[in-house]
């Protein structure tokens, strides 16, 4: 991997929080870790009237919590500059080619740049638009452009989307970012299934009963609630990070580890997603909900910028079946939520039971507790495994024991965070762990005929009260195929973390 790479970073909506929470740190932390260092400038765009000094004082207070080293900040901070910036205004683009230019002298940069649109999607047609046909694509050196989500909010707006980005950037220069790939243990689902023949054996419809996925939040919409009621939890997770995450456990081995090879499967993973595209099987399959008032917490619908009457759904739980010869018969099951009972991430790979039980034994609960592999990806980051083995002493009862490694705080403290580690990939033109196009557009084809039934045809959505793991129709999905959600009721002991 290279280090100290030269480059522009020009960071369009550089006064908003993203920018401030995620981009700035992460570039310090790449400047501190020598992957950038003397070559390399950010120029912060936005309508706000900011000097460089005041933008400046912005990064070192984003920065702040990972200053040791004064003179450091200085140096790091003294590579940003900013200029107020109009999206729609030609004129502005003149200026902004113009500062560009100069930084390109001054930092030695090799005409390399980087565009990262931080702000609201409707501008990204326009942007890709205006980059060239003021000159800002470079020719001599690299120029890359990296998008947020949401990228389109169905598969007519983000075809149309493409096509606009398209006239100014080819496919290879198009980082769509989902910040979830850029995580510790989702890029760890490939590393344990394709380097470990105990896994990799087994990863097939032979052995495995069921997959559960669960992205759980304990915060509601926050200061999201305009966005929020016109995107929903379907839009707004499933469509991005649960089907992303799915890619990754239902790909066929890649020929290599090149974002070409690697995005080349995912995509077919994709494809073999069967499509609901009937009332019946939209609502047999997936359950939308809304939470309600607790004590602690409002309702969705108290909360600000809301539409007192929105049936936006804040939980989404749903049935996936795959349609290929490797994952045929075995359900995935997800669930995603907002003011749930616990912030968790994580996903369970449940084994089939033994085909006889040698091991009866009078504690029902402890022999009917099957295999089952979980990945934790956050809080906790690692892999535990469950497993039936005899209790010490006398006789043949059973006991399920857990077998865990568990990232310790000081691990995760100093491993990258998702944003630091995209940031790389994308200065070092290694497209792996970003969105494909034709990822994309599978992905809204699943998405959009379940939203068309519940656009058209709604399902009463389900209500939930505020610190619980969701309705009890989630539940419901499970045990009509004789299954149930596995609740992540065990935390490793403090002395193991």
């Amino acid at each position: 991997m290279n280090t100290d790479i030269s480059a522009l970073f020009t960071i369009f909506g550089a006064t908003g929080d993203l920018a401030h929470r995620k981009l700035y740190p992460s570039l310090f932390r790449l400047f501190k870790k020598g992957f950038i260092n003397e070559n390399f400038a950010v120029i912060g765009t936005a309508r706000r009237e900011w000097s460089d000094d005041y933008f400046r004082d912005v990064i070192a207070d984003s920065v702040k919590d990972l200053v040791d080293d004064q003179e450091e900040l200085d140096r790091f901070k003294s590579h940003f500059y900013y200029i107020s910036h109009n999206v729609n205004d030609a004129a502005n683009y003149v200026e902004l080619k113009k500062l560009s230019e100069q930084l390109d002298d001054k930092y030695s940069l090799n005409h390399n740049r980087i565009f990262y649109l931080a702000m609201a999607p409707e501008f990204f047609g326009t942007i890709g638009d205006m980059l060239k046909q003021n000159g800002l694509i470079t020719q001599d050196g690299f120029s890359r452009l990296i998008i947020e989500k949401p990228f389109g909010s169905d598969l007519a707006s983000a075809t149309e989307l493409n096509e606009q980005l398209a006239r100014s950037f080819r496919e290879d220069q198009i980082y769509r970012i989902d910040h979830y790939l850029g995580k510790e243990m989702v890029q760890n689902i490939s590393a344990v299934r394709f380097s470990n023949m105990i896994f990799e054996s087994l990863w097939n419809n032979k052995y495995i009963e069921n997959i559960q996925i669960t992205l759980s939040e304990t915060v509601g919409v926050e200061d999201r609630g305009g966005y929020y009621d016109r995107t929903g939890a379907l839009r707004d997770m499933v469509q991005n990070h649960v089907l992303q995450i799915i890619a990754l456990l239902v790909m066929e081995p890649p020929m290599s580890l090149s974002g070409t090879d690697v995005r080349t499967e995912k995509i077919k993973a994709l494809r073999s997603l069967r499509v609901y595209k009937t009332k019946k099987e939209v609502w047999d399959n997936f359950i939308r909900g809304q939470y309600t008032h607790s004590a602690a917490h409002e309702a969705y619908l108290q909360e600000p910028n809301v539409n007192p009457e929105s049936d936006t759904e804040t939980f989404v739980a749903g049935k996936i079946q795959v349609d290929n010869f490797r994952w045929a018969g075995v359900p995935f099951y997800i669930r995603t939520g907002k003011r749930m009972a616990q912030k968790e991430t994580y996903i369970h790979v449940q084994f089939k039971h033994v085909s006889m039980n040698l091991f009866p034994s009078e504690d029902v609960e402890e022999v009917a507790e099957p295999n089952i592999l979980t990945i934790h990806i956050s809080p906790l980051e690692g892999f535990s495994l469950r497993l039936n083995t005899k209790r010490v002493g006398q006789g043949t009862e059973m006991k399920n024991i857990r077998m865990h490694q568990i990232l310790d705080k000081e691990t995760q403290a100093n491993s990258p965070e998702a944003y630091e580690r995209l940031l790389l990939d994308c200065l070092n033109g290694d497209p792996t762990n970003f969105t494909h196009w034709h990822e994309v557009e599978q992905s809204w084809r699943f998405i959009d005929q379940i939203r068309k039934v519940w656009d058209e045809q709604p399902d009463p959505i389900r209500l939930y009260e505020s610190g619980s793991m969701g309705p009890k129709e989630s539940y419901e999905l499970l045990e009509r195929d004789g299954y149930r959600w596995t609740e992540f009721n065990w935390k490793p002991k403090k002395e193991e973390i």
